[in-house]
């Protein structure tokens, strides 16, 4: 019987067509990220106007982390089990009706549920993304150049959303910040549907892995929601110790379960035999533990030391995104043809290092050019030239039939890594103005350990 998903059968994109199939991919994982932080603004009109208590509110954005989190190795895997477009076009259709819903909600609960939906549509959804590109496209420049895209506007959705929540909620309401997914969500479906190619064959060469699924989402959710408590009630609250221990001993049996007794496993441990999927996902788990919580770390200086208020915030936050997405689409992607992807990631870590280093000598008296601008140059050039080449190291050399499953290990890599970066850093952090520095320094402290790591994958070079 012909077997869908084989290296021979990855798709390859026709040239007037890959432009548009990385557009729709990229606005896919745009919405994904954004959804992260946009309702960050927004909390305090979501509390007053659904009567949400101070600790309840916590779980608007809970709901949609702890969900998204527990979800990824197995939204990774259902790609390769039933299809790319059609698992794409489900986690999409999940994500935006999740979003209307939300929209409207009349009630704590309703908006709390709304959420969870949006974290599993969210889970679906953004391990597809990379699943598309990676088997759309061979690898060689138009891979690189995809992977450059998809990597910019994810980062560049953190920030849009802290930004875009506070000029929907101070122009229209909270509400907006969710059914602002609804249109961009309708034309992203329409279009995808047209040009991301068909699923080929019949979907029935591997069943899911049910008790596989079950016990790592149920242990990697364990395990975000007690970093999560980490973070509000230190490490050894009663809450944290046993959602960690559960967690971990979840993910144990998941282990033990998929080497022993599972045919086709939702995890192919081989992946990790493949030594760039390994490496590149260490370096991948520090790096989300650096890059991701620093967006929380600076949103608070920047309010607290220099007094901005959310709108300026949102605004100060621009040069991180747009030096970003200009050294990561354009500089970046020509560099990984000329020299090894390994002395990139490094050269990009020790350069955003340095910023963080920068970053930590903030102070009432620092001025916006030498206190923000200055270091979000380092940061935004060192996060553009380390992010493409590390997702092309974790994706290289896999089989098609396993792209899937690397994508989803990818991305719960790096939503691991920045709930247990931001966990360790709000410890970290004792105080209002010296904790930011240390936050800082430790941040610095990671990148150059991300630079040490990245020497470790092999060689390799982009070529045309």
């Amino acid at each position: 019987m012909h077997q869908p998903g084989t290296d021979e059968e990855a798709a390859v994109a026709p040239a007037r067509a890959a432009t548009l199939l990385a557009v729709v991919v990229c606005a896919a994982q745009f919405m994904v990220v954004l959804d992260i932080s946009v309702v960050n603004v927004a909390l305090p009109s979501m509390r007053s106007s659904l009567g949400f208590t101070d600790t309840g509110i916590a779980w608007v954005v809970n709901a949609y982390a702890l969900v998204f989190a527990g979800l990824l190795l197995v939204g990774g895997r259902l790609a390769d089990v039933f299809g790319r477009k059609r698992v794409f076009l489900t986690g999409l259709l999940v994500f935006t009706a999740a979003s209307l819903v939300g929209g409207l909600a009349a009630s704590p609960g309703w908006l709390i549920g709304a959420r969870a939906v949006q974290g599993a549509g969210a889970a679906v959804l953004a391990p597809a993304t990379l699943t598309i590109l990676t088997t759309s496209f061979a690898e060689g420049p138009r891979r690189t150049k995809a992977l450059a895209a998809w990597t910019a506007l994810g980062l560049a959705g953190g920030t849009a959303g802290n930004l875009l929540g506070g000029v929907l909620t101070e122009v229209a309401s909270w509400r907006a910040t969710l059914l602002i997914n609804l249109p961009i969500g309708v034309l992203v479906l329409v279009v995808a549907i047209g040009v991301i190619a068909p699923d080929r064959g019949p979907q029935t060469r591997v069943r899911l892995d049910v008790v596989g699924a079950v016990l790592v989402t149920c242990g990697l959710a364990a395990i975000a929601y007690g970093f999560g408590q980490a973070a509000l009630r230190g490490w050894s609250g009663p809450a944290t110790v046993s959602a960690l221990a559960a967690g971990v001993g979840l993910v144990a049996v998941f282990v033990l379960v998929e080497t022993r007794w599972v045919r086709v496993p939702l995890l192919p441990l081989s992946l990790l035999r493949i030594r760039s999927v390994a490496v590149g996902n260490v370096a991948m788990l520090l790096a989300g533990a650096c890059l991701n919580p620093m967006w929380f770390f600076l949103a608070l200086s920047m309010q607290d030391v220099l007094g901005y208020t959310p709108m300026q915030t949102g605004l100060a936050f621009l040069p991180h995104t747009l030096v970003t997405i200009a050294i990561g689409t354009q500089v970046t992607p020509w560099l990984m043809h000329q020299v090894e992807a390994r002395v990139l990631i490094a050269s990009g870590a020790l350069l955003a290092g340095a910023g963080f280093g920068w970053q930590a000598q903030l102070g009432p008296d620092s001025t916006y050019l030498t206190g923000i601008f200055g270091p979000a140059l380092l940061v935004g050039i060192g996060a553009g030239l380390l992010n493409t080449p590390l997702t092309a190291a974790v994706t290289a050399g896999v089989p098609a039939a396993d792209a899937g499953a690397a994508s989803g290990l990818m991305n719960t890599t790096k939503q691991v890594g920045a709930a247990l970066g931001l966990a360790a850093l709000i410890t970290a952090t004792a105080d209002s103005v010296t904790g930011y520095d240390r936050a800082f320094w430790l941040i610095a402290a990671a990148m150059i350990a991300v630079a040490g790591i990245a020497v470790a994958l092999p060689a390799h070079r982009d070529r045309r």
